[in-house]
């Protein structure tokens, strides 16, 4: 059946050859070609306007497949629509490179076994923390040939420079890059935060090559470490009964907010993580004073099987991944999130979640808080105005939308240098800066990654080279009643 979205599809195509061929001719004429060039931009920009949602009135959203018996809720999407269409380029002059690989190489102890084995068109980054000094990169095993699933570089480095990666805390603990796996050690980590006390929260997934046969190896666990001695000091292991088989932890947010009590909220313990579950769909709640943990789960945080095609620059893979991008909100107390597979940002009230484990039957109470151009990964929230900043992959941008003013931004748009931002950071380290890891994931997963080119990216908003887009551009519906599931 071709579809109204086909047509114009067909339609952007032809005026962008249209507008291509005019320019082409009109190149030698100055003024002319200049103008038109300016056309060409606002035209293309115009035309990547998604088309019309037509709604057909309310649609019947099923409850989290693990609760089937649970019944489906009616929602009405008479919510948020945040249309990223950022087909501006100029937004490129606003980004920092702060350092860039072909691949990344690493300080290798005098280890011949490690050095054989290692792969690095398979090694791959997907976390990023900023620290005071040092930037630290989550390396997972998503494939054989990792030498060291964390590492560092140092932050004093010139501008654009292709560093090699020091293992963290040092390659004691990556006996797994050399096949001897030991389960006290680091096996596979995604991402890590810091914490107030200066300590970094690793997150180690267990999972050797989830790509290729998603081998569990060891159980899921987060090491803590401090940033000044880089010393252990706090494990954490997860209740069985919290796990599935195919569970798959990928990321953590850290809220010191929840204390009612002003002397606790010093203590260095006293704070919840919540870690997404990826594979099998849901958010552990880890209290870390009462070192107590329990598991919330709910359809939202399932991949929509319509969503799971991404395409980045014409490059198009499937990768049917449920909840991973987690945000938070001190000020709102709330937890945003989003599956991969999906066009939707959601929110969950951070009380709730600290509250316990949810009663037999309760209902979590989830809003849909938006809906994107695109699917998305990495998501950030700037708490001095609780702007959400995300970075939606077909468009290669990163973006900015505030929901209680509806105030949007371009903060950058880079063809080549935004490729799959698999994190996006609100630098509290960095005067409140915006980071992003970007990396050409597509070419990893579908095995077409060259050498001979930049392929991962740590990249930094300069301040001040932001754009405000366009109600054309960003629209959200004018009756904006954040749904309830």
């Amino acid at each position: 059946m071709i579809t109204l979205h086909h047509y114009l599809g067909q339609w952007q195509e032809l005026l962008r050859l249209f507008l291509h061929q005019m320019e082409k001719g009109a190149s030698r004429f100055g003024a002319l070609g200049r103008q038109l060039h300016q056309y060409r931009s606002r035209a293309l920009a115009n035309a990547c306007i998604s088309p019309p949602r037509f709604k057909r009135g309310p649609a019947r959203v099923s409850e989290t497949p693990a609760r089937g018996q649970q019944k489906s809720q009616i929602i009405r999407m008479a919510s948020t629509t945040i249309l990223l269409c950022a087909c501006v380029a100029a937004a490129g002059a606003s980004l920092e490179v702060v350092n860039q690989w072909n691949y990344l190489q690493f300080d290798f102890p005098p280890d011949p076994v490690l050095l054989e084995k290692f792969q690095p068109e398979n090694t791959v980054p997907t976390g990023l923390e900023i620290g005071w000094d040092r930037l630290y990169i989550g390396i997972p095993r998503l494939r054989a040939g990792v030498p060291a699933t964390l590492a560092w570089v140092p932050r004093s480095l010139p501008p654009g420079v292709s560093p090699v990666l020091q293992a963290y805390p040092d390659w004691s603990w990556h006996t797994a890059g050399r096949g001897d796996i030991n389960c006290t050690g680091l096996i596979s980590v995604y991402r890590t935060r810091a914490d107030r006390c200066n300590r970094l929260w690793v997150l180690d997934s267990g999972i050797f090559t989830s790509i290729d046969d998603f081998r569990r190896v060891c159980p899921p666990k987060i090491l803590i470490f401090d940033m000044a001695t880089d010393r252990l000091v706090r494990s954490v292991y997860f209740p069985r009964e919290l796990l599935r088989p195919s569970s798959l932890l990928t990321n953590l947010i850290l809220d010191d907010t929840r204390s009612p009590n002003p002397h606790l909220s010093a203590t260095c313990d006293n704070i919840f993580a919540y870690i997404s579950d990826t594979v099998t769909p849901g958010i552990i709640v880890y209290d870390s004073r009462r070192d107590n943990a329990w598991r919330v789960t709910h359809a939202s945080m399932y991949p929509d099987p319509n969503l799971g095609e991404i395409d980045i620059s014409g490059e198009k893979f499937t990768l049917m991944d449920g909840v991973v991008g987690l945000a938070h909100s001190p000020a709102q107390g709330l937890l945003y999130y989003q599956p991969l597979a999906t066009d939707r940002l959601f929110s969950v009230s951070t009380a709730v979640l600290a509250s316990g484990p949810p009663a037999e039957g309760a209902d979590l109470p989830v809003n849909l808080v938006g809906r994107k151009s695109s699917q998305g990964l990495g998501v950030a929230v700037d708490p001095r105005d609780d702007t959400i900043i995300f970075s939606p992959m077909t468009e290669t941008a990163i973006v900015a939308w505030n929901p209680i003013t509806n105030n949007h931004r371009l903060l950058a748009q880079d063809a080549e240098k935004l490729q799959f931002c698999a994190e996006v950071r609100w630098a509290e380290r960095d005067n409140g800066a915006v980071w992003a890891l970007s990396t050409r994931f597509q070419k990893y997963f579908l095995r077409t990654i060259s050498k001979h080119e930049i392929n991962i990216r740590i990249v930094r908003v300069v301040d001040g080279a932001y754009i405000n887009l366009q109600p054309h551009v960003l629209r959200r519906a004018a009756h904006f009643n954040s749904t309830v599931y």
